[in-house]
């Protein structure tokens, strides 16, 4: 249980470069692409870590480049693409308009152009006190007081949060480890639950809607 804020808004960026390919012999007839893109993948997380706030816990990951299909050419495309997370909500309305400035700055000695994509996703779910309240109570009905303990914000987007910017509520996170076994991460492909967990999460649920 939190109160407050327990996840992170996140953003989906995509930068498809584009400009003039060629032989690696001759690079200065080209944009030399490739090197463009290894300036904006090192860069724009570098930059955003001096342009936000770093109480605004902003994290800039890539998870995708493609460019190229052989060792000897400069290729005329290459596509980036990442997630761009934060713990700050305020910080989060202002990000878009500062990635897409950031990324016009970074790749305009090179001459290529870039065509961004930039897919606003969630805001931080924010917990209202008085839900939190009621669903810490619903547990400690439900499996006892030892079942509530107390996390961390992530970095994590989740879509709850459209629910708690129109209404007050809450999120909890539901333990799916065996009791002093190992733990997992999400998005791994060793993910391992306990599915005993489910029965847990449900009776958690249900004790919340009776006695709210």
């Amino acid at each position: 249980m939190r109160e407050g804020a327990i996840t992170g808004a996140s953003d989906r960026i995509q930068v498809v470069l584009s400009g003039r390919g060629g032989h690696t012999s001759r690079p200065h007839l080209t944009e030399d692409l490739t090197y463009a893109l290894g300036s904006l993948v090192t860069q724009l997380p570098a930059v955003l870590s001096r342009r936000f706030d770093p109480r605004a816990g902003a994290s800039m990951v890539w998870g995708q480049i493609r460019s190229g299909n052989a060792a000897n050419v400069i290729p005329a495309t290459g596509e980036l693409s990442g997630t761009l997370r934060m713990l700050d909500a305020a910080a989060w309305h202002s990000a878009e308009h500062l990635v897409r400035g950031l990324i016009a700055d970074i790749i305009e000695p090179f001459g290529v152009s870039a065509d961004v994509t930039y897919v606003r996703g969630v805001p931080p779910v924010v917990n209202d006190f008085a839900a939190t309240e009621l669903l810490r109570r619903a547990v400690t009905d439900a499996v006892g007081p030892s079942g509530v303990a107390s996390t961390s914000q992530s970095l994590g987007g989740e879509d709850f949060a459209w629910y708690v910017e129109a209404v007050p509520g809450a999120m909890g996170r539901l333990g799916t480890r065996t009791p002093d076994g190992p733990t997992y991460d999400l998005h791994q492909g060793n993910l391992r639950i306990d599915e005993r967990a489910i029965s847990v999460g449900a009776k958690v649920l249900a004790t919340a809607a009776v006695t709210s």
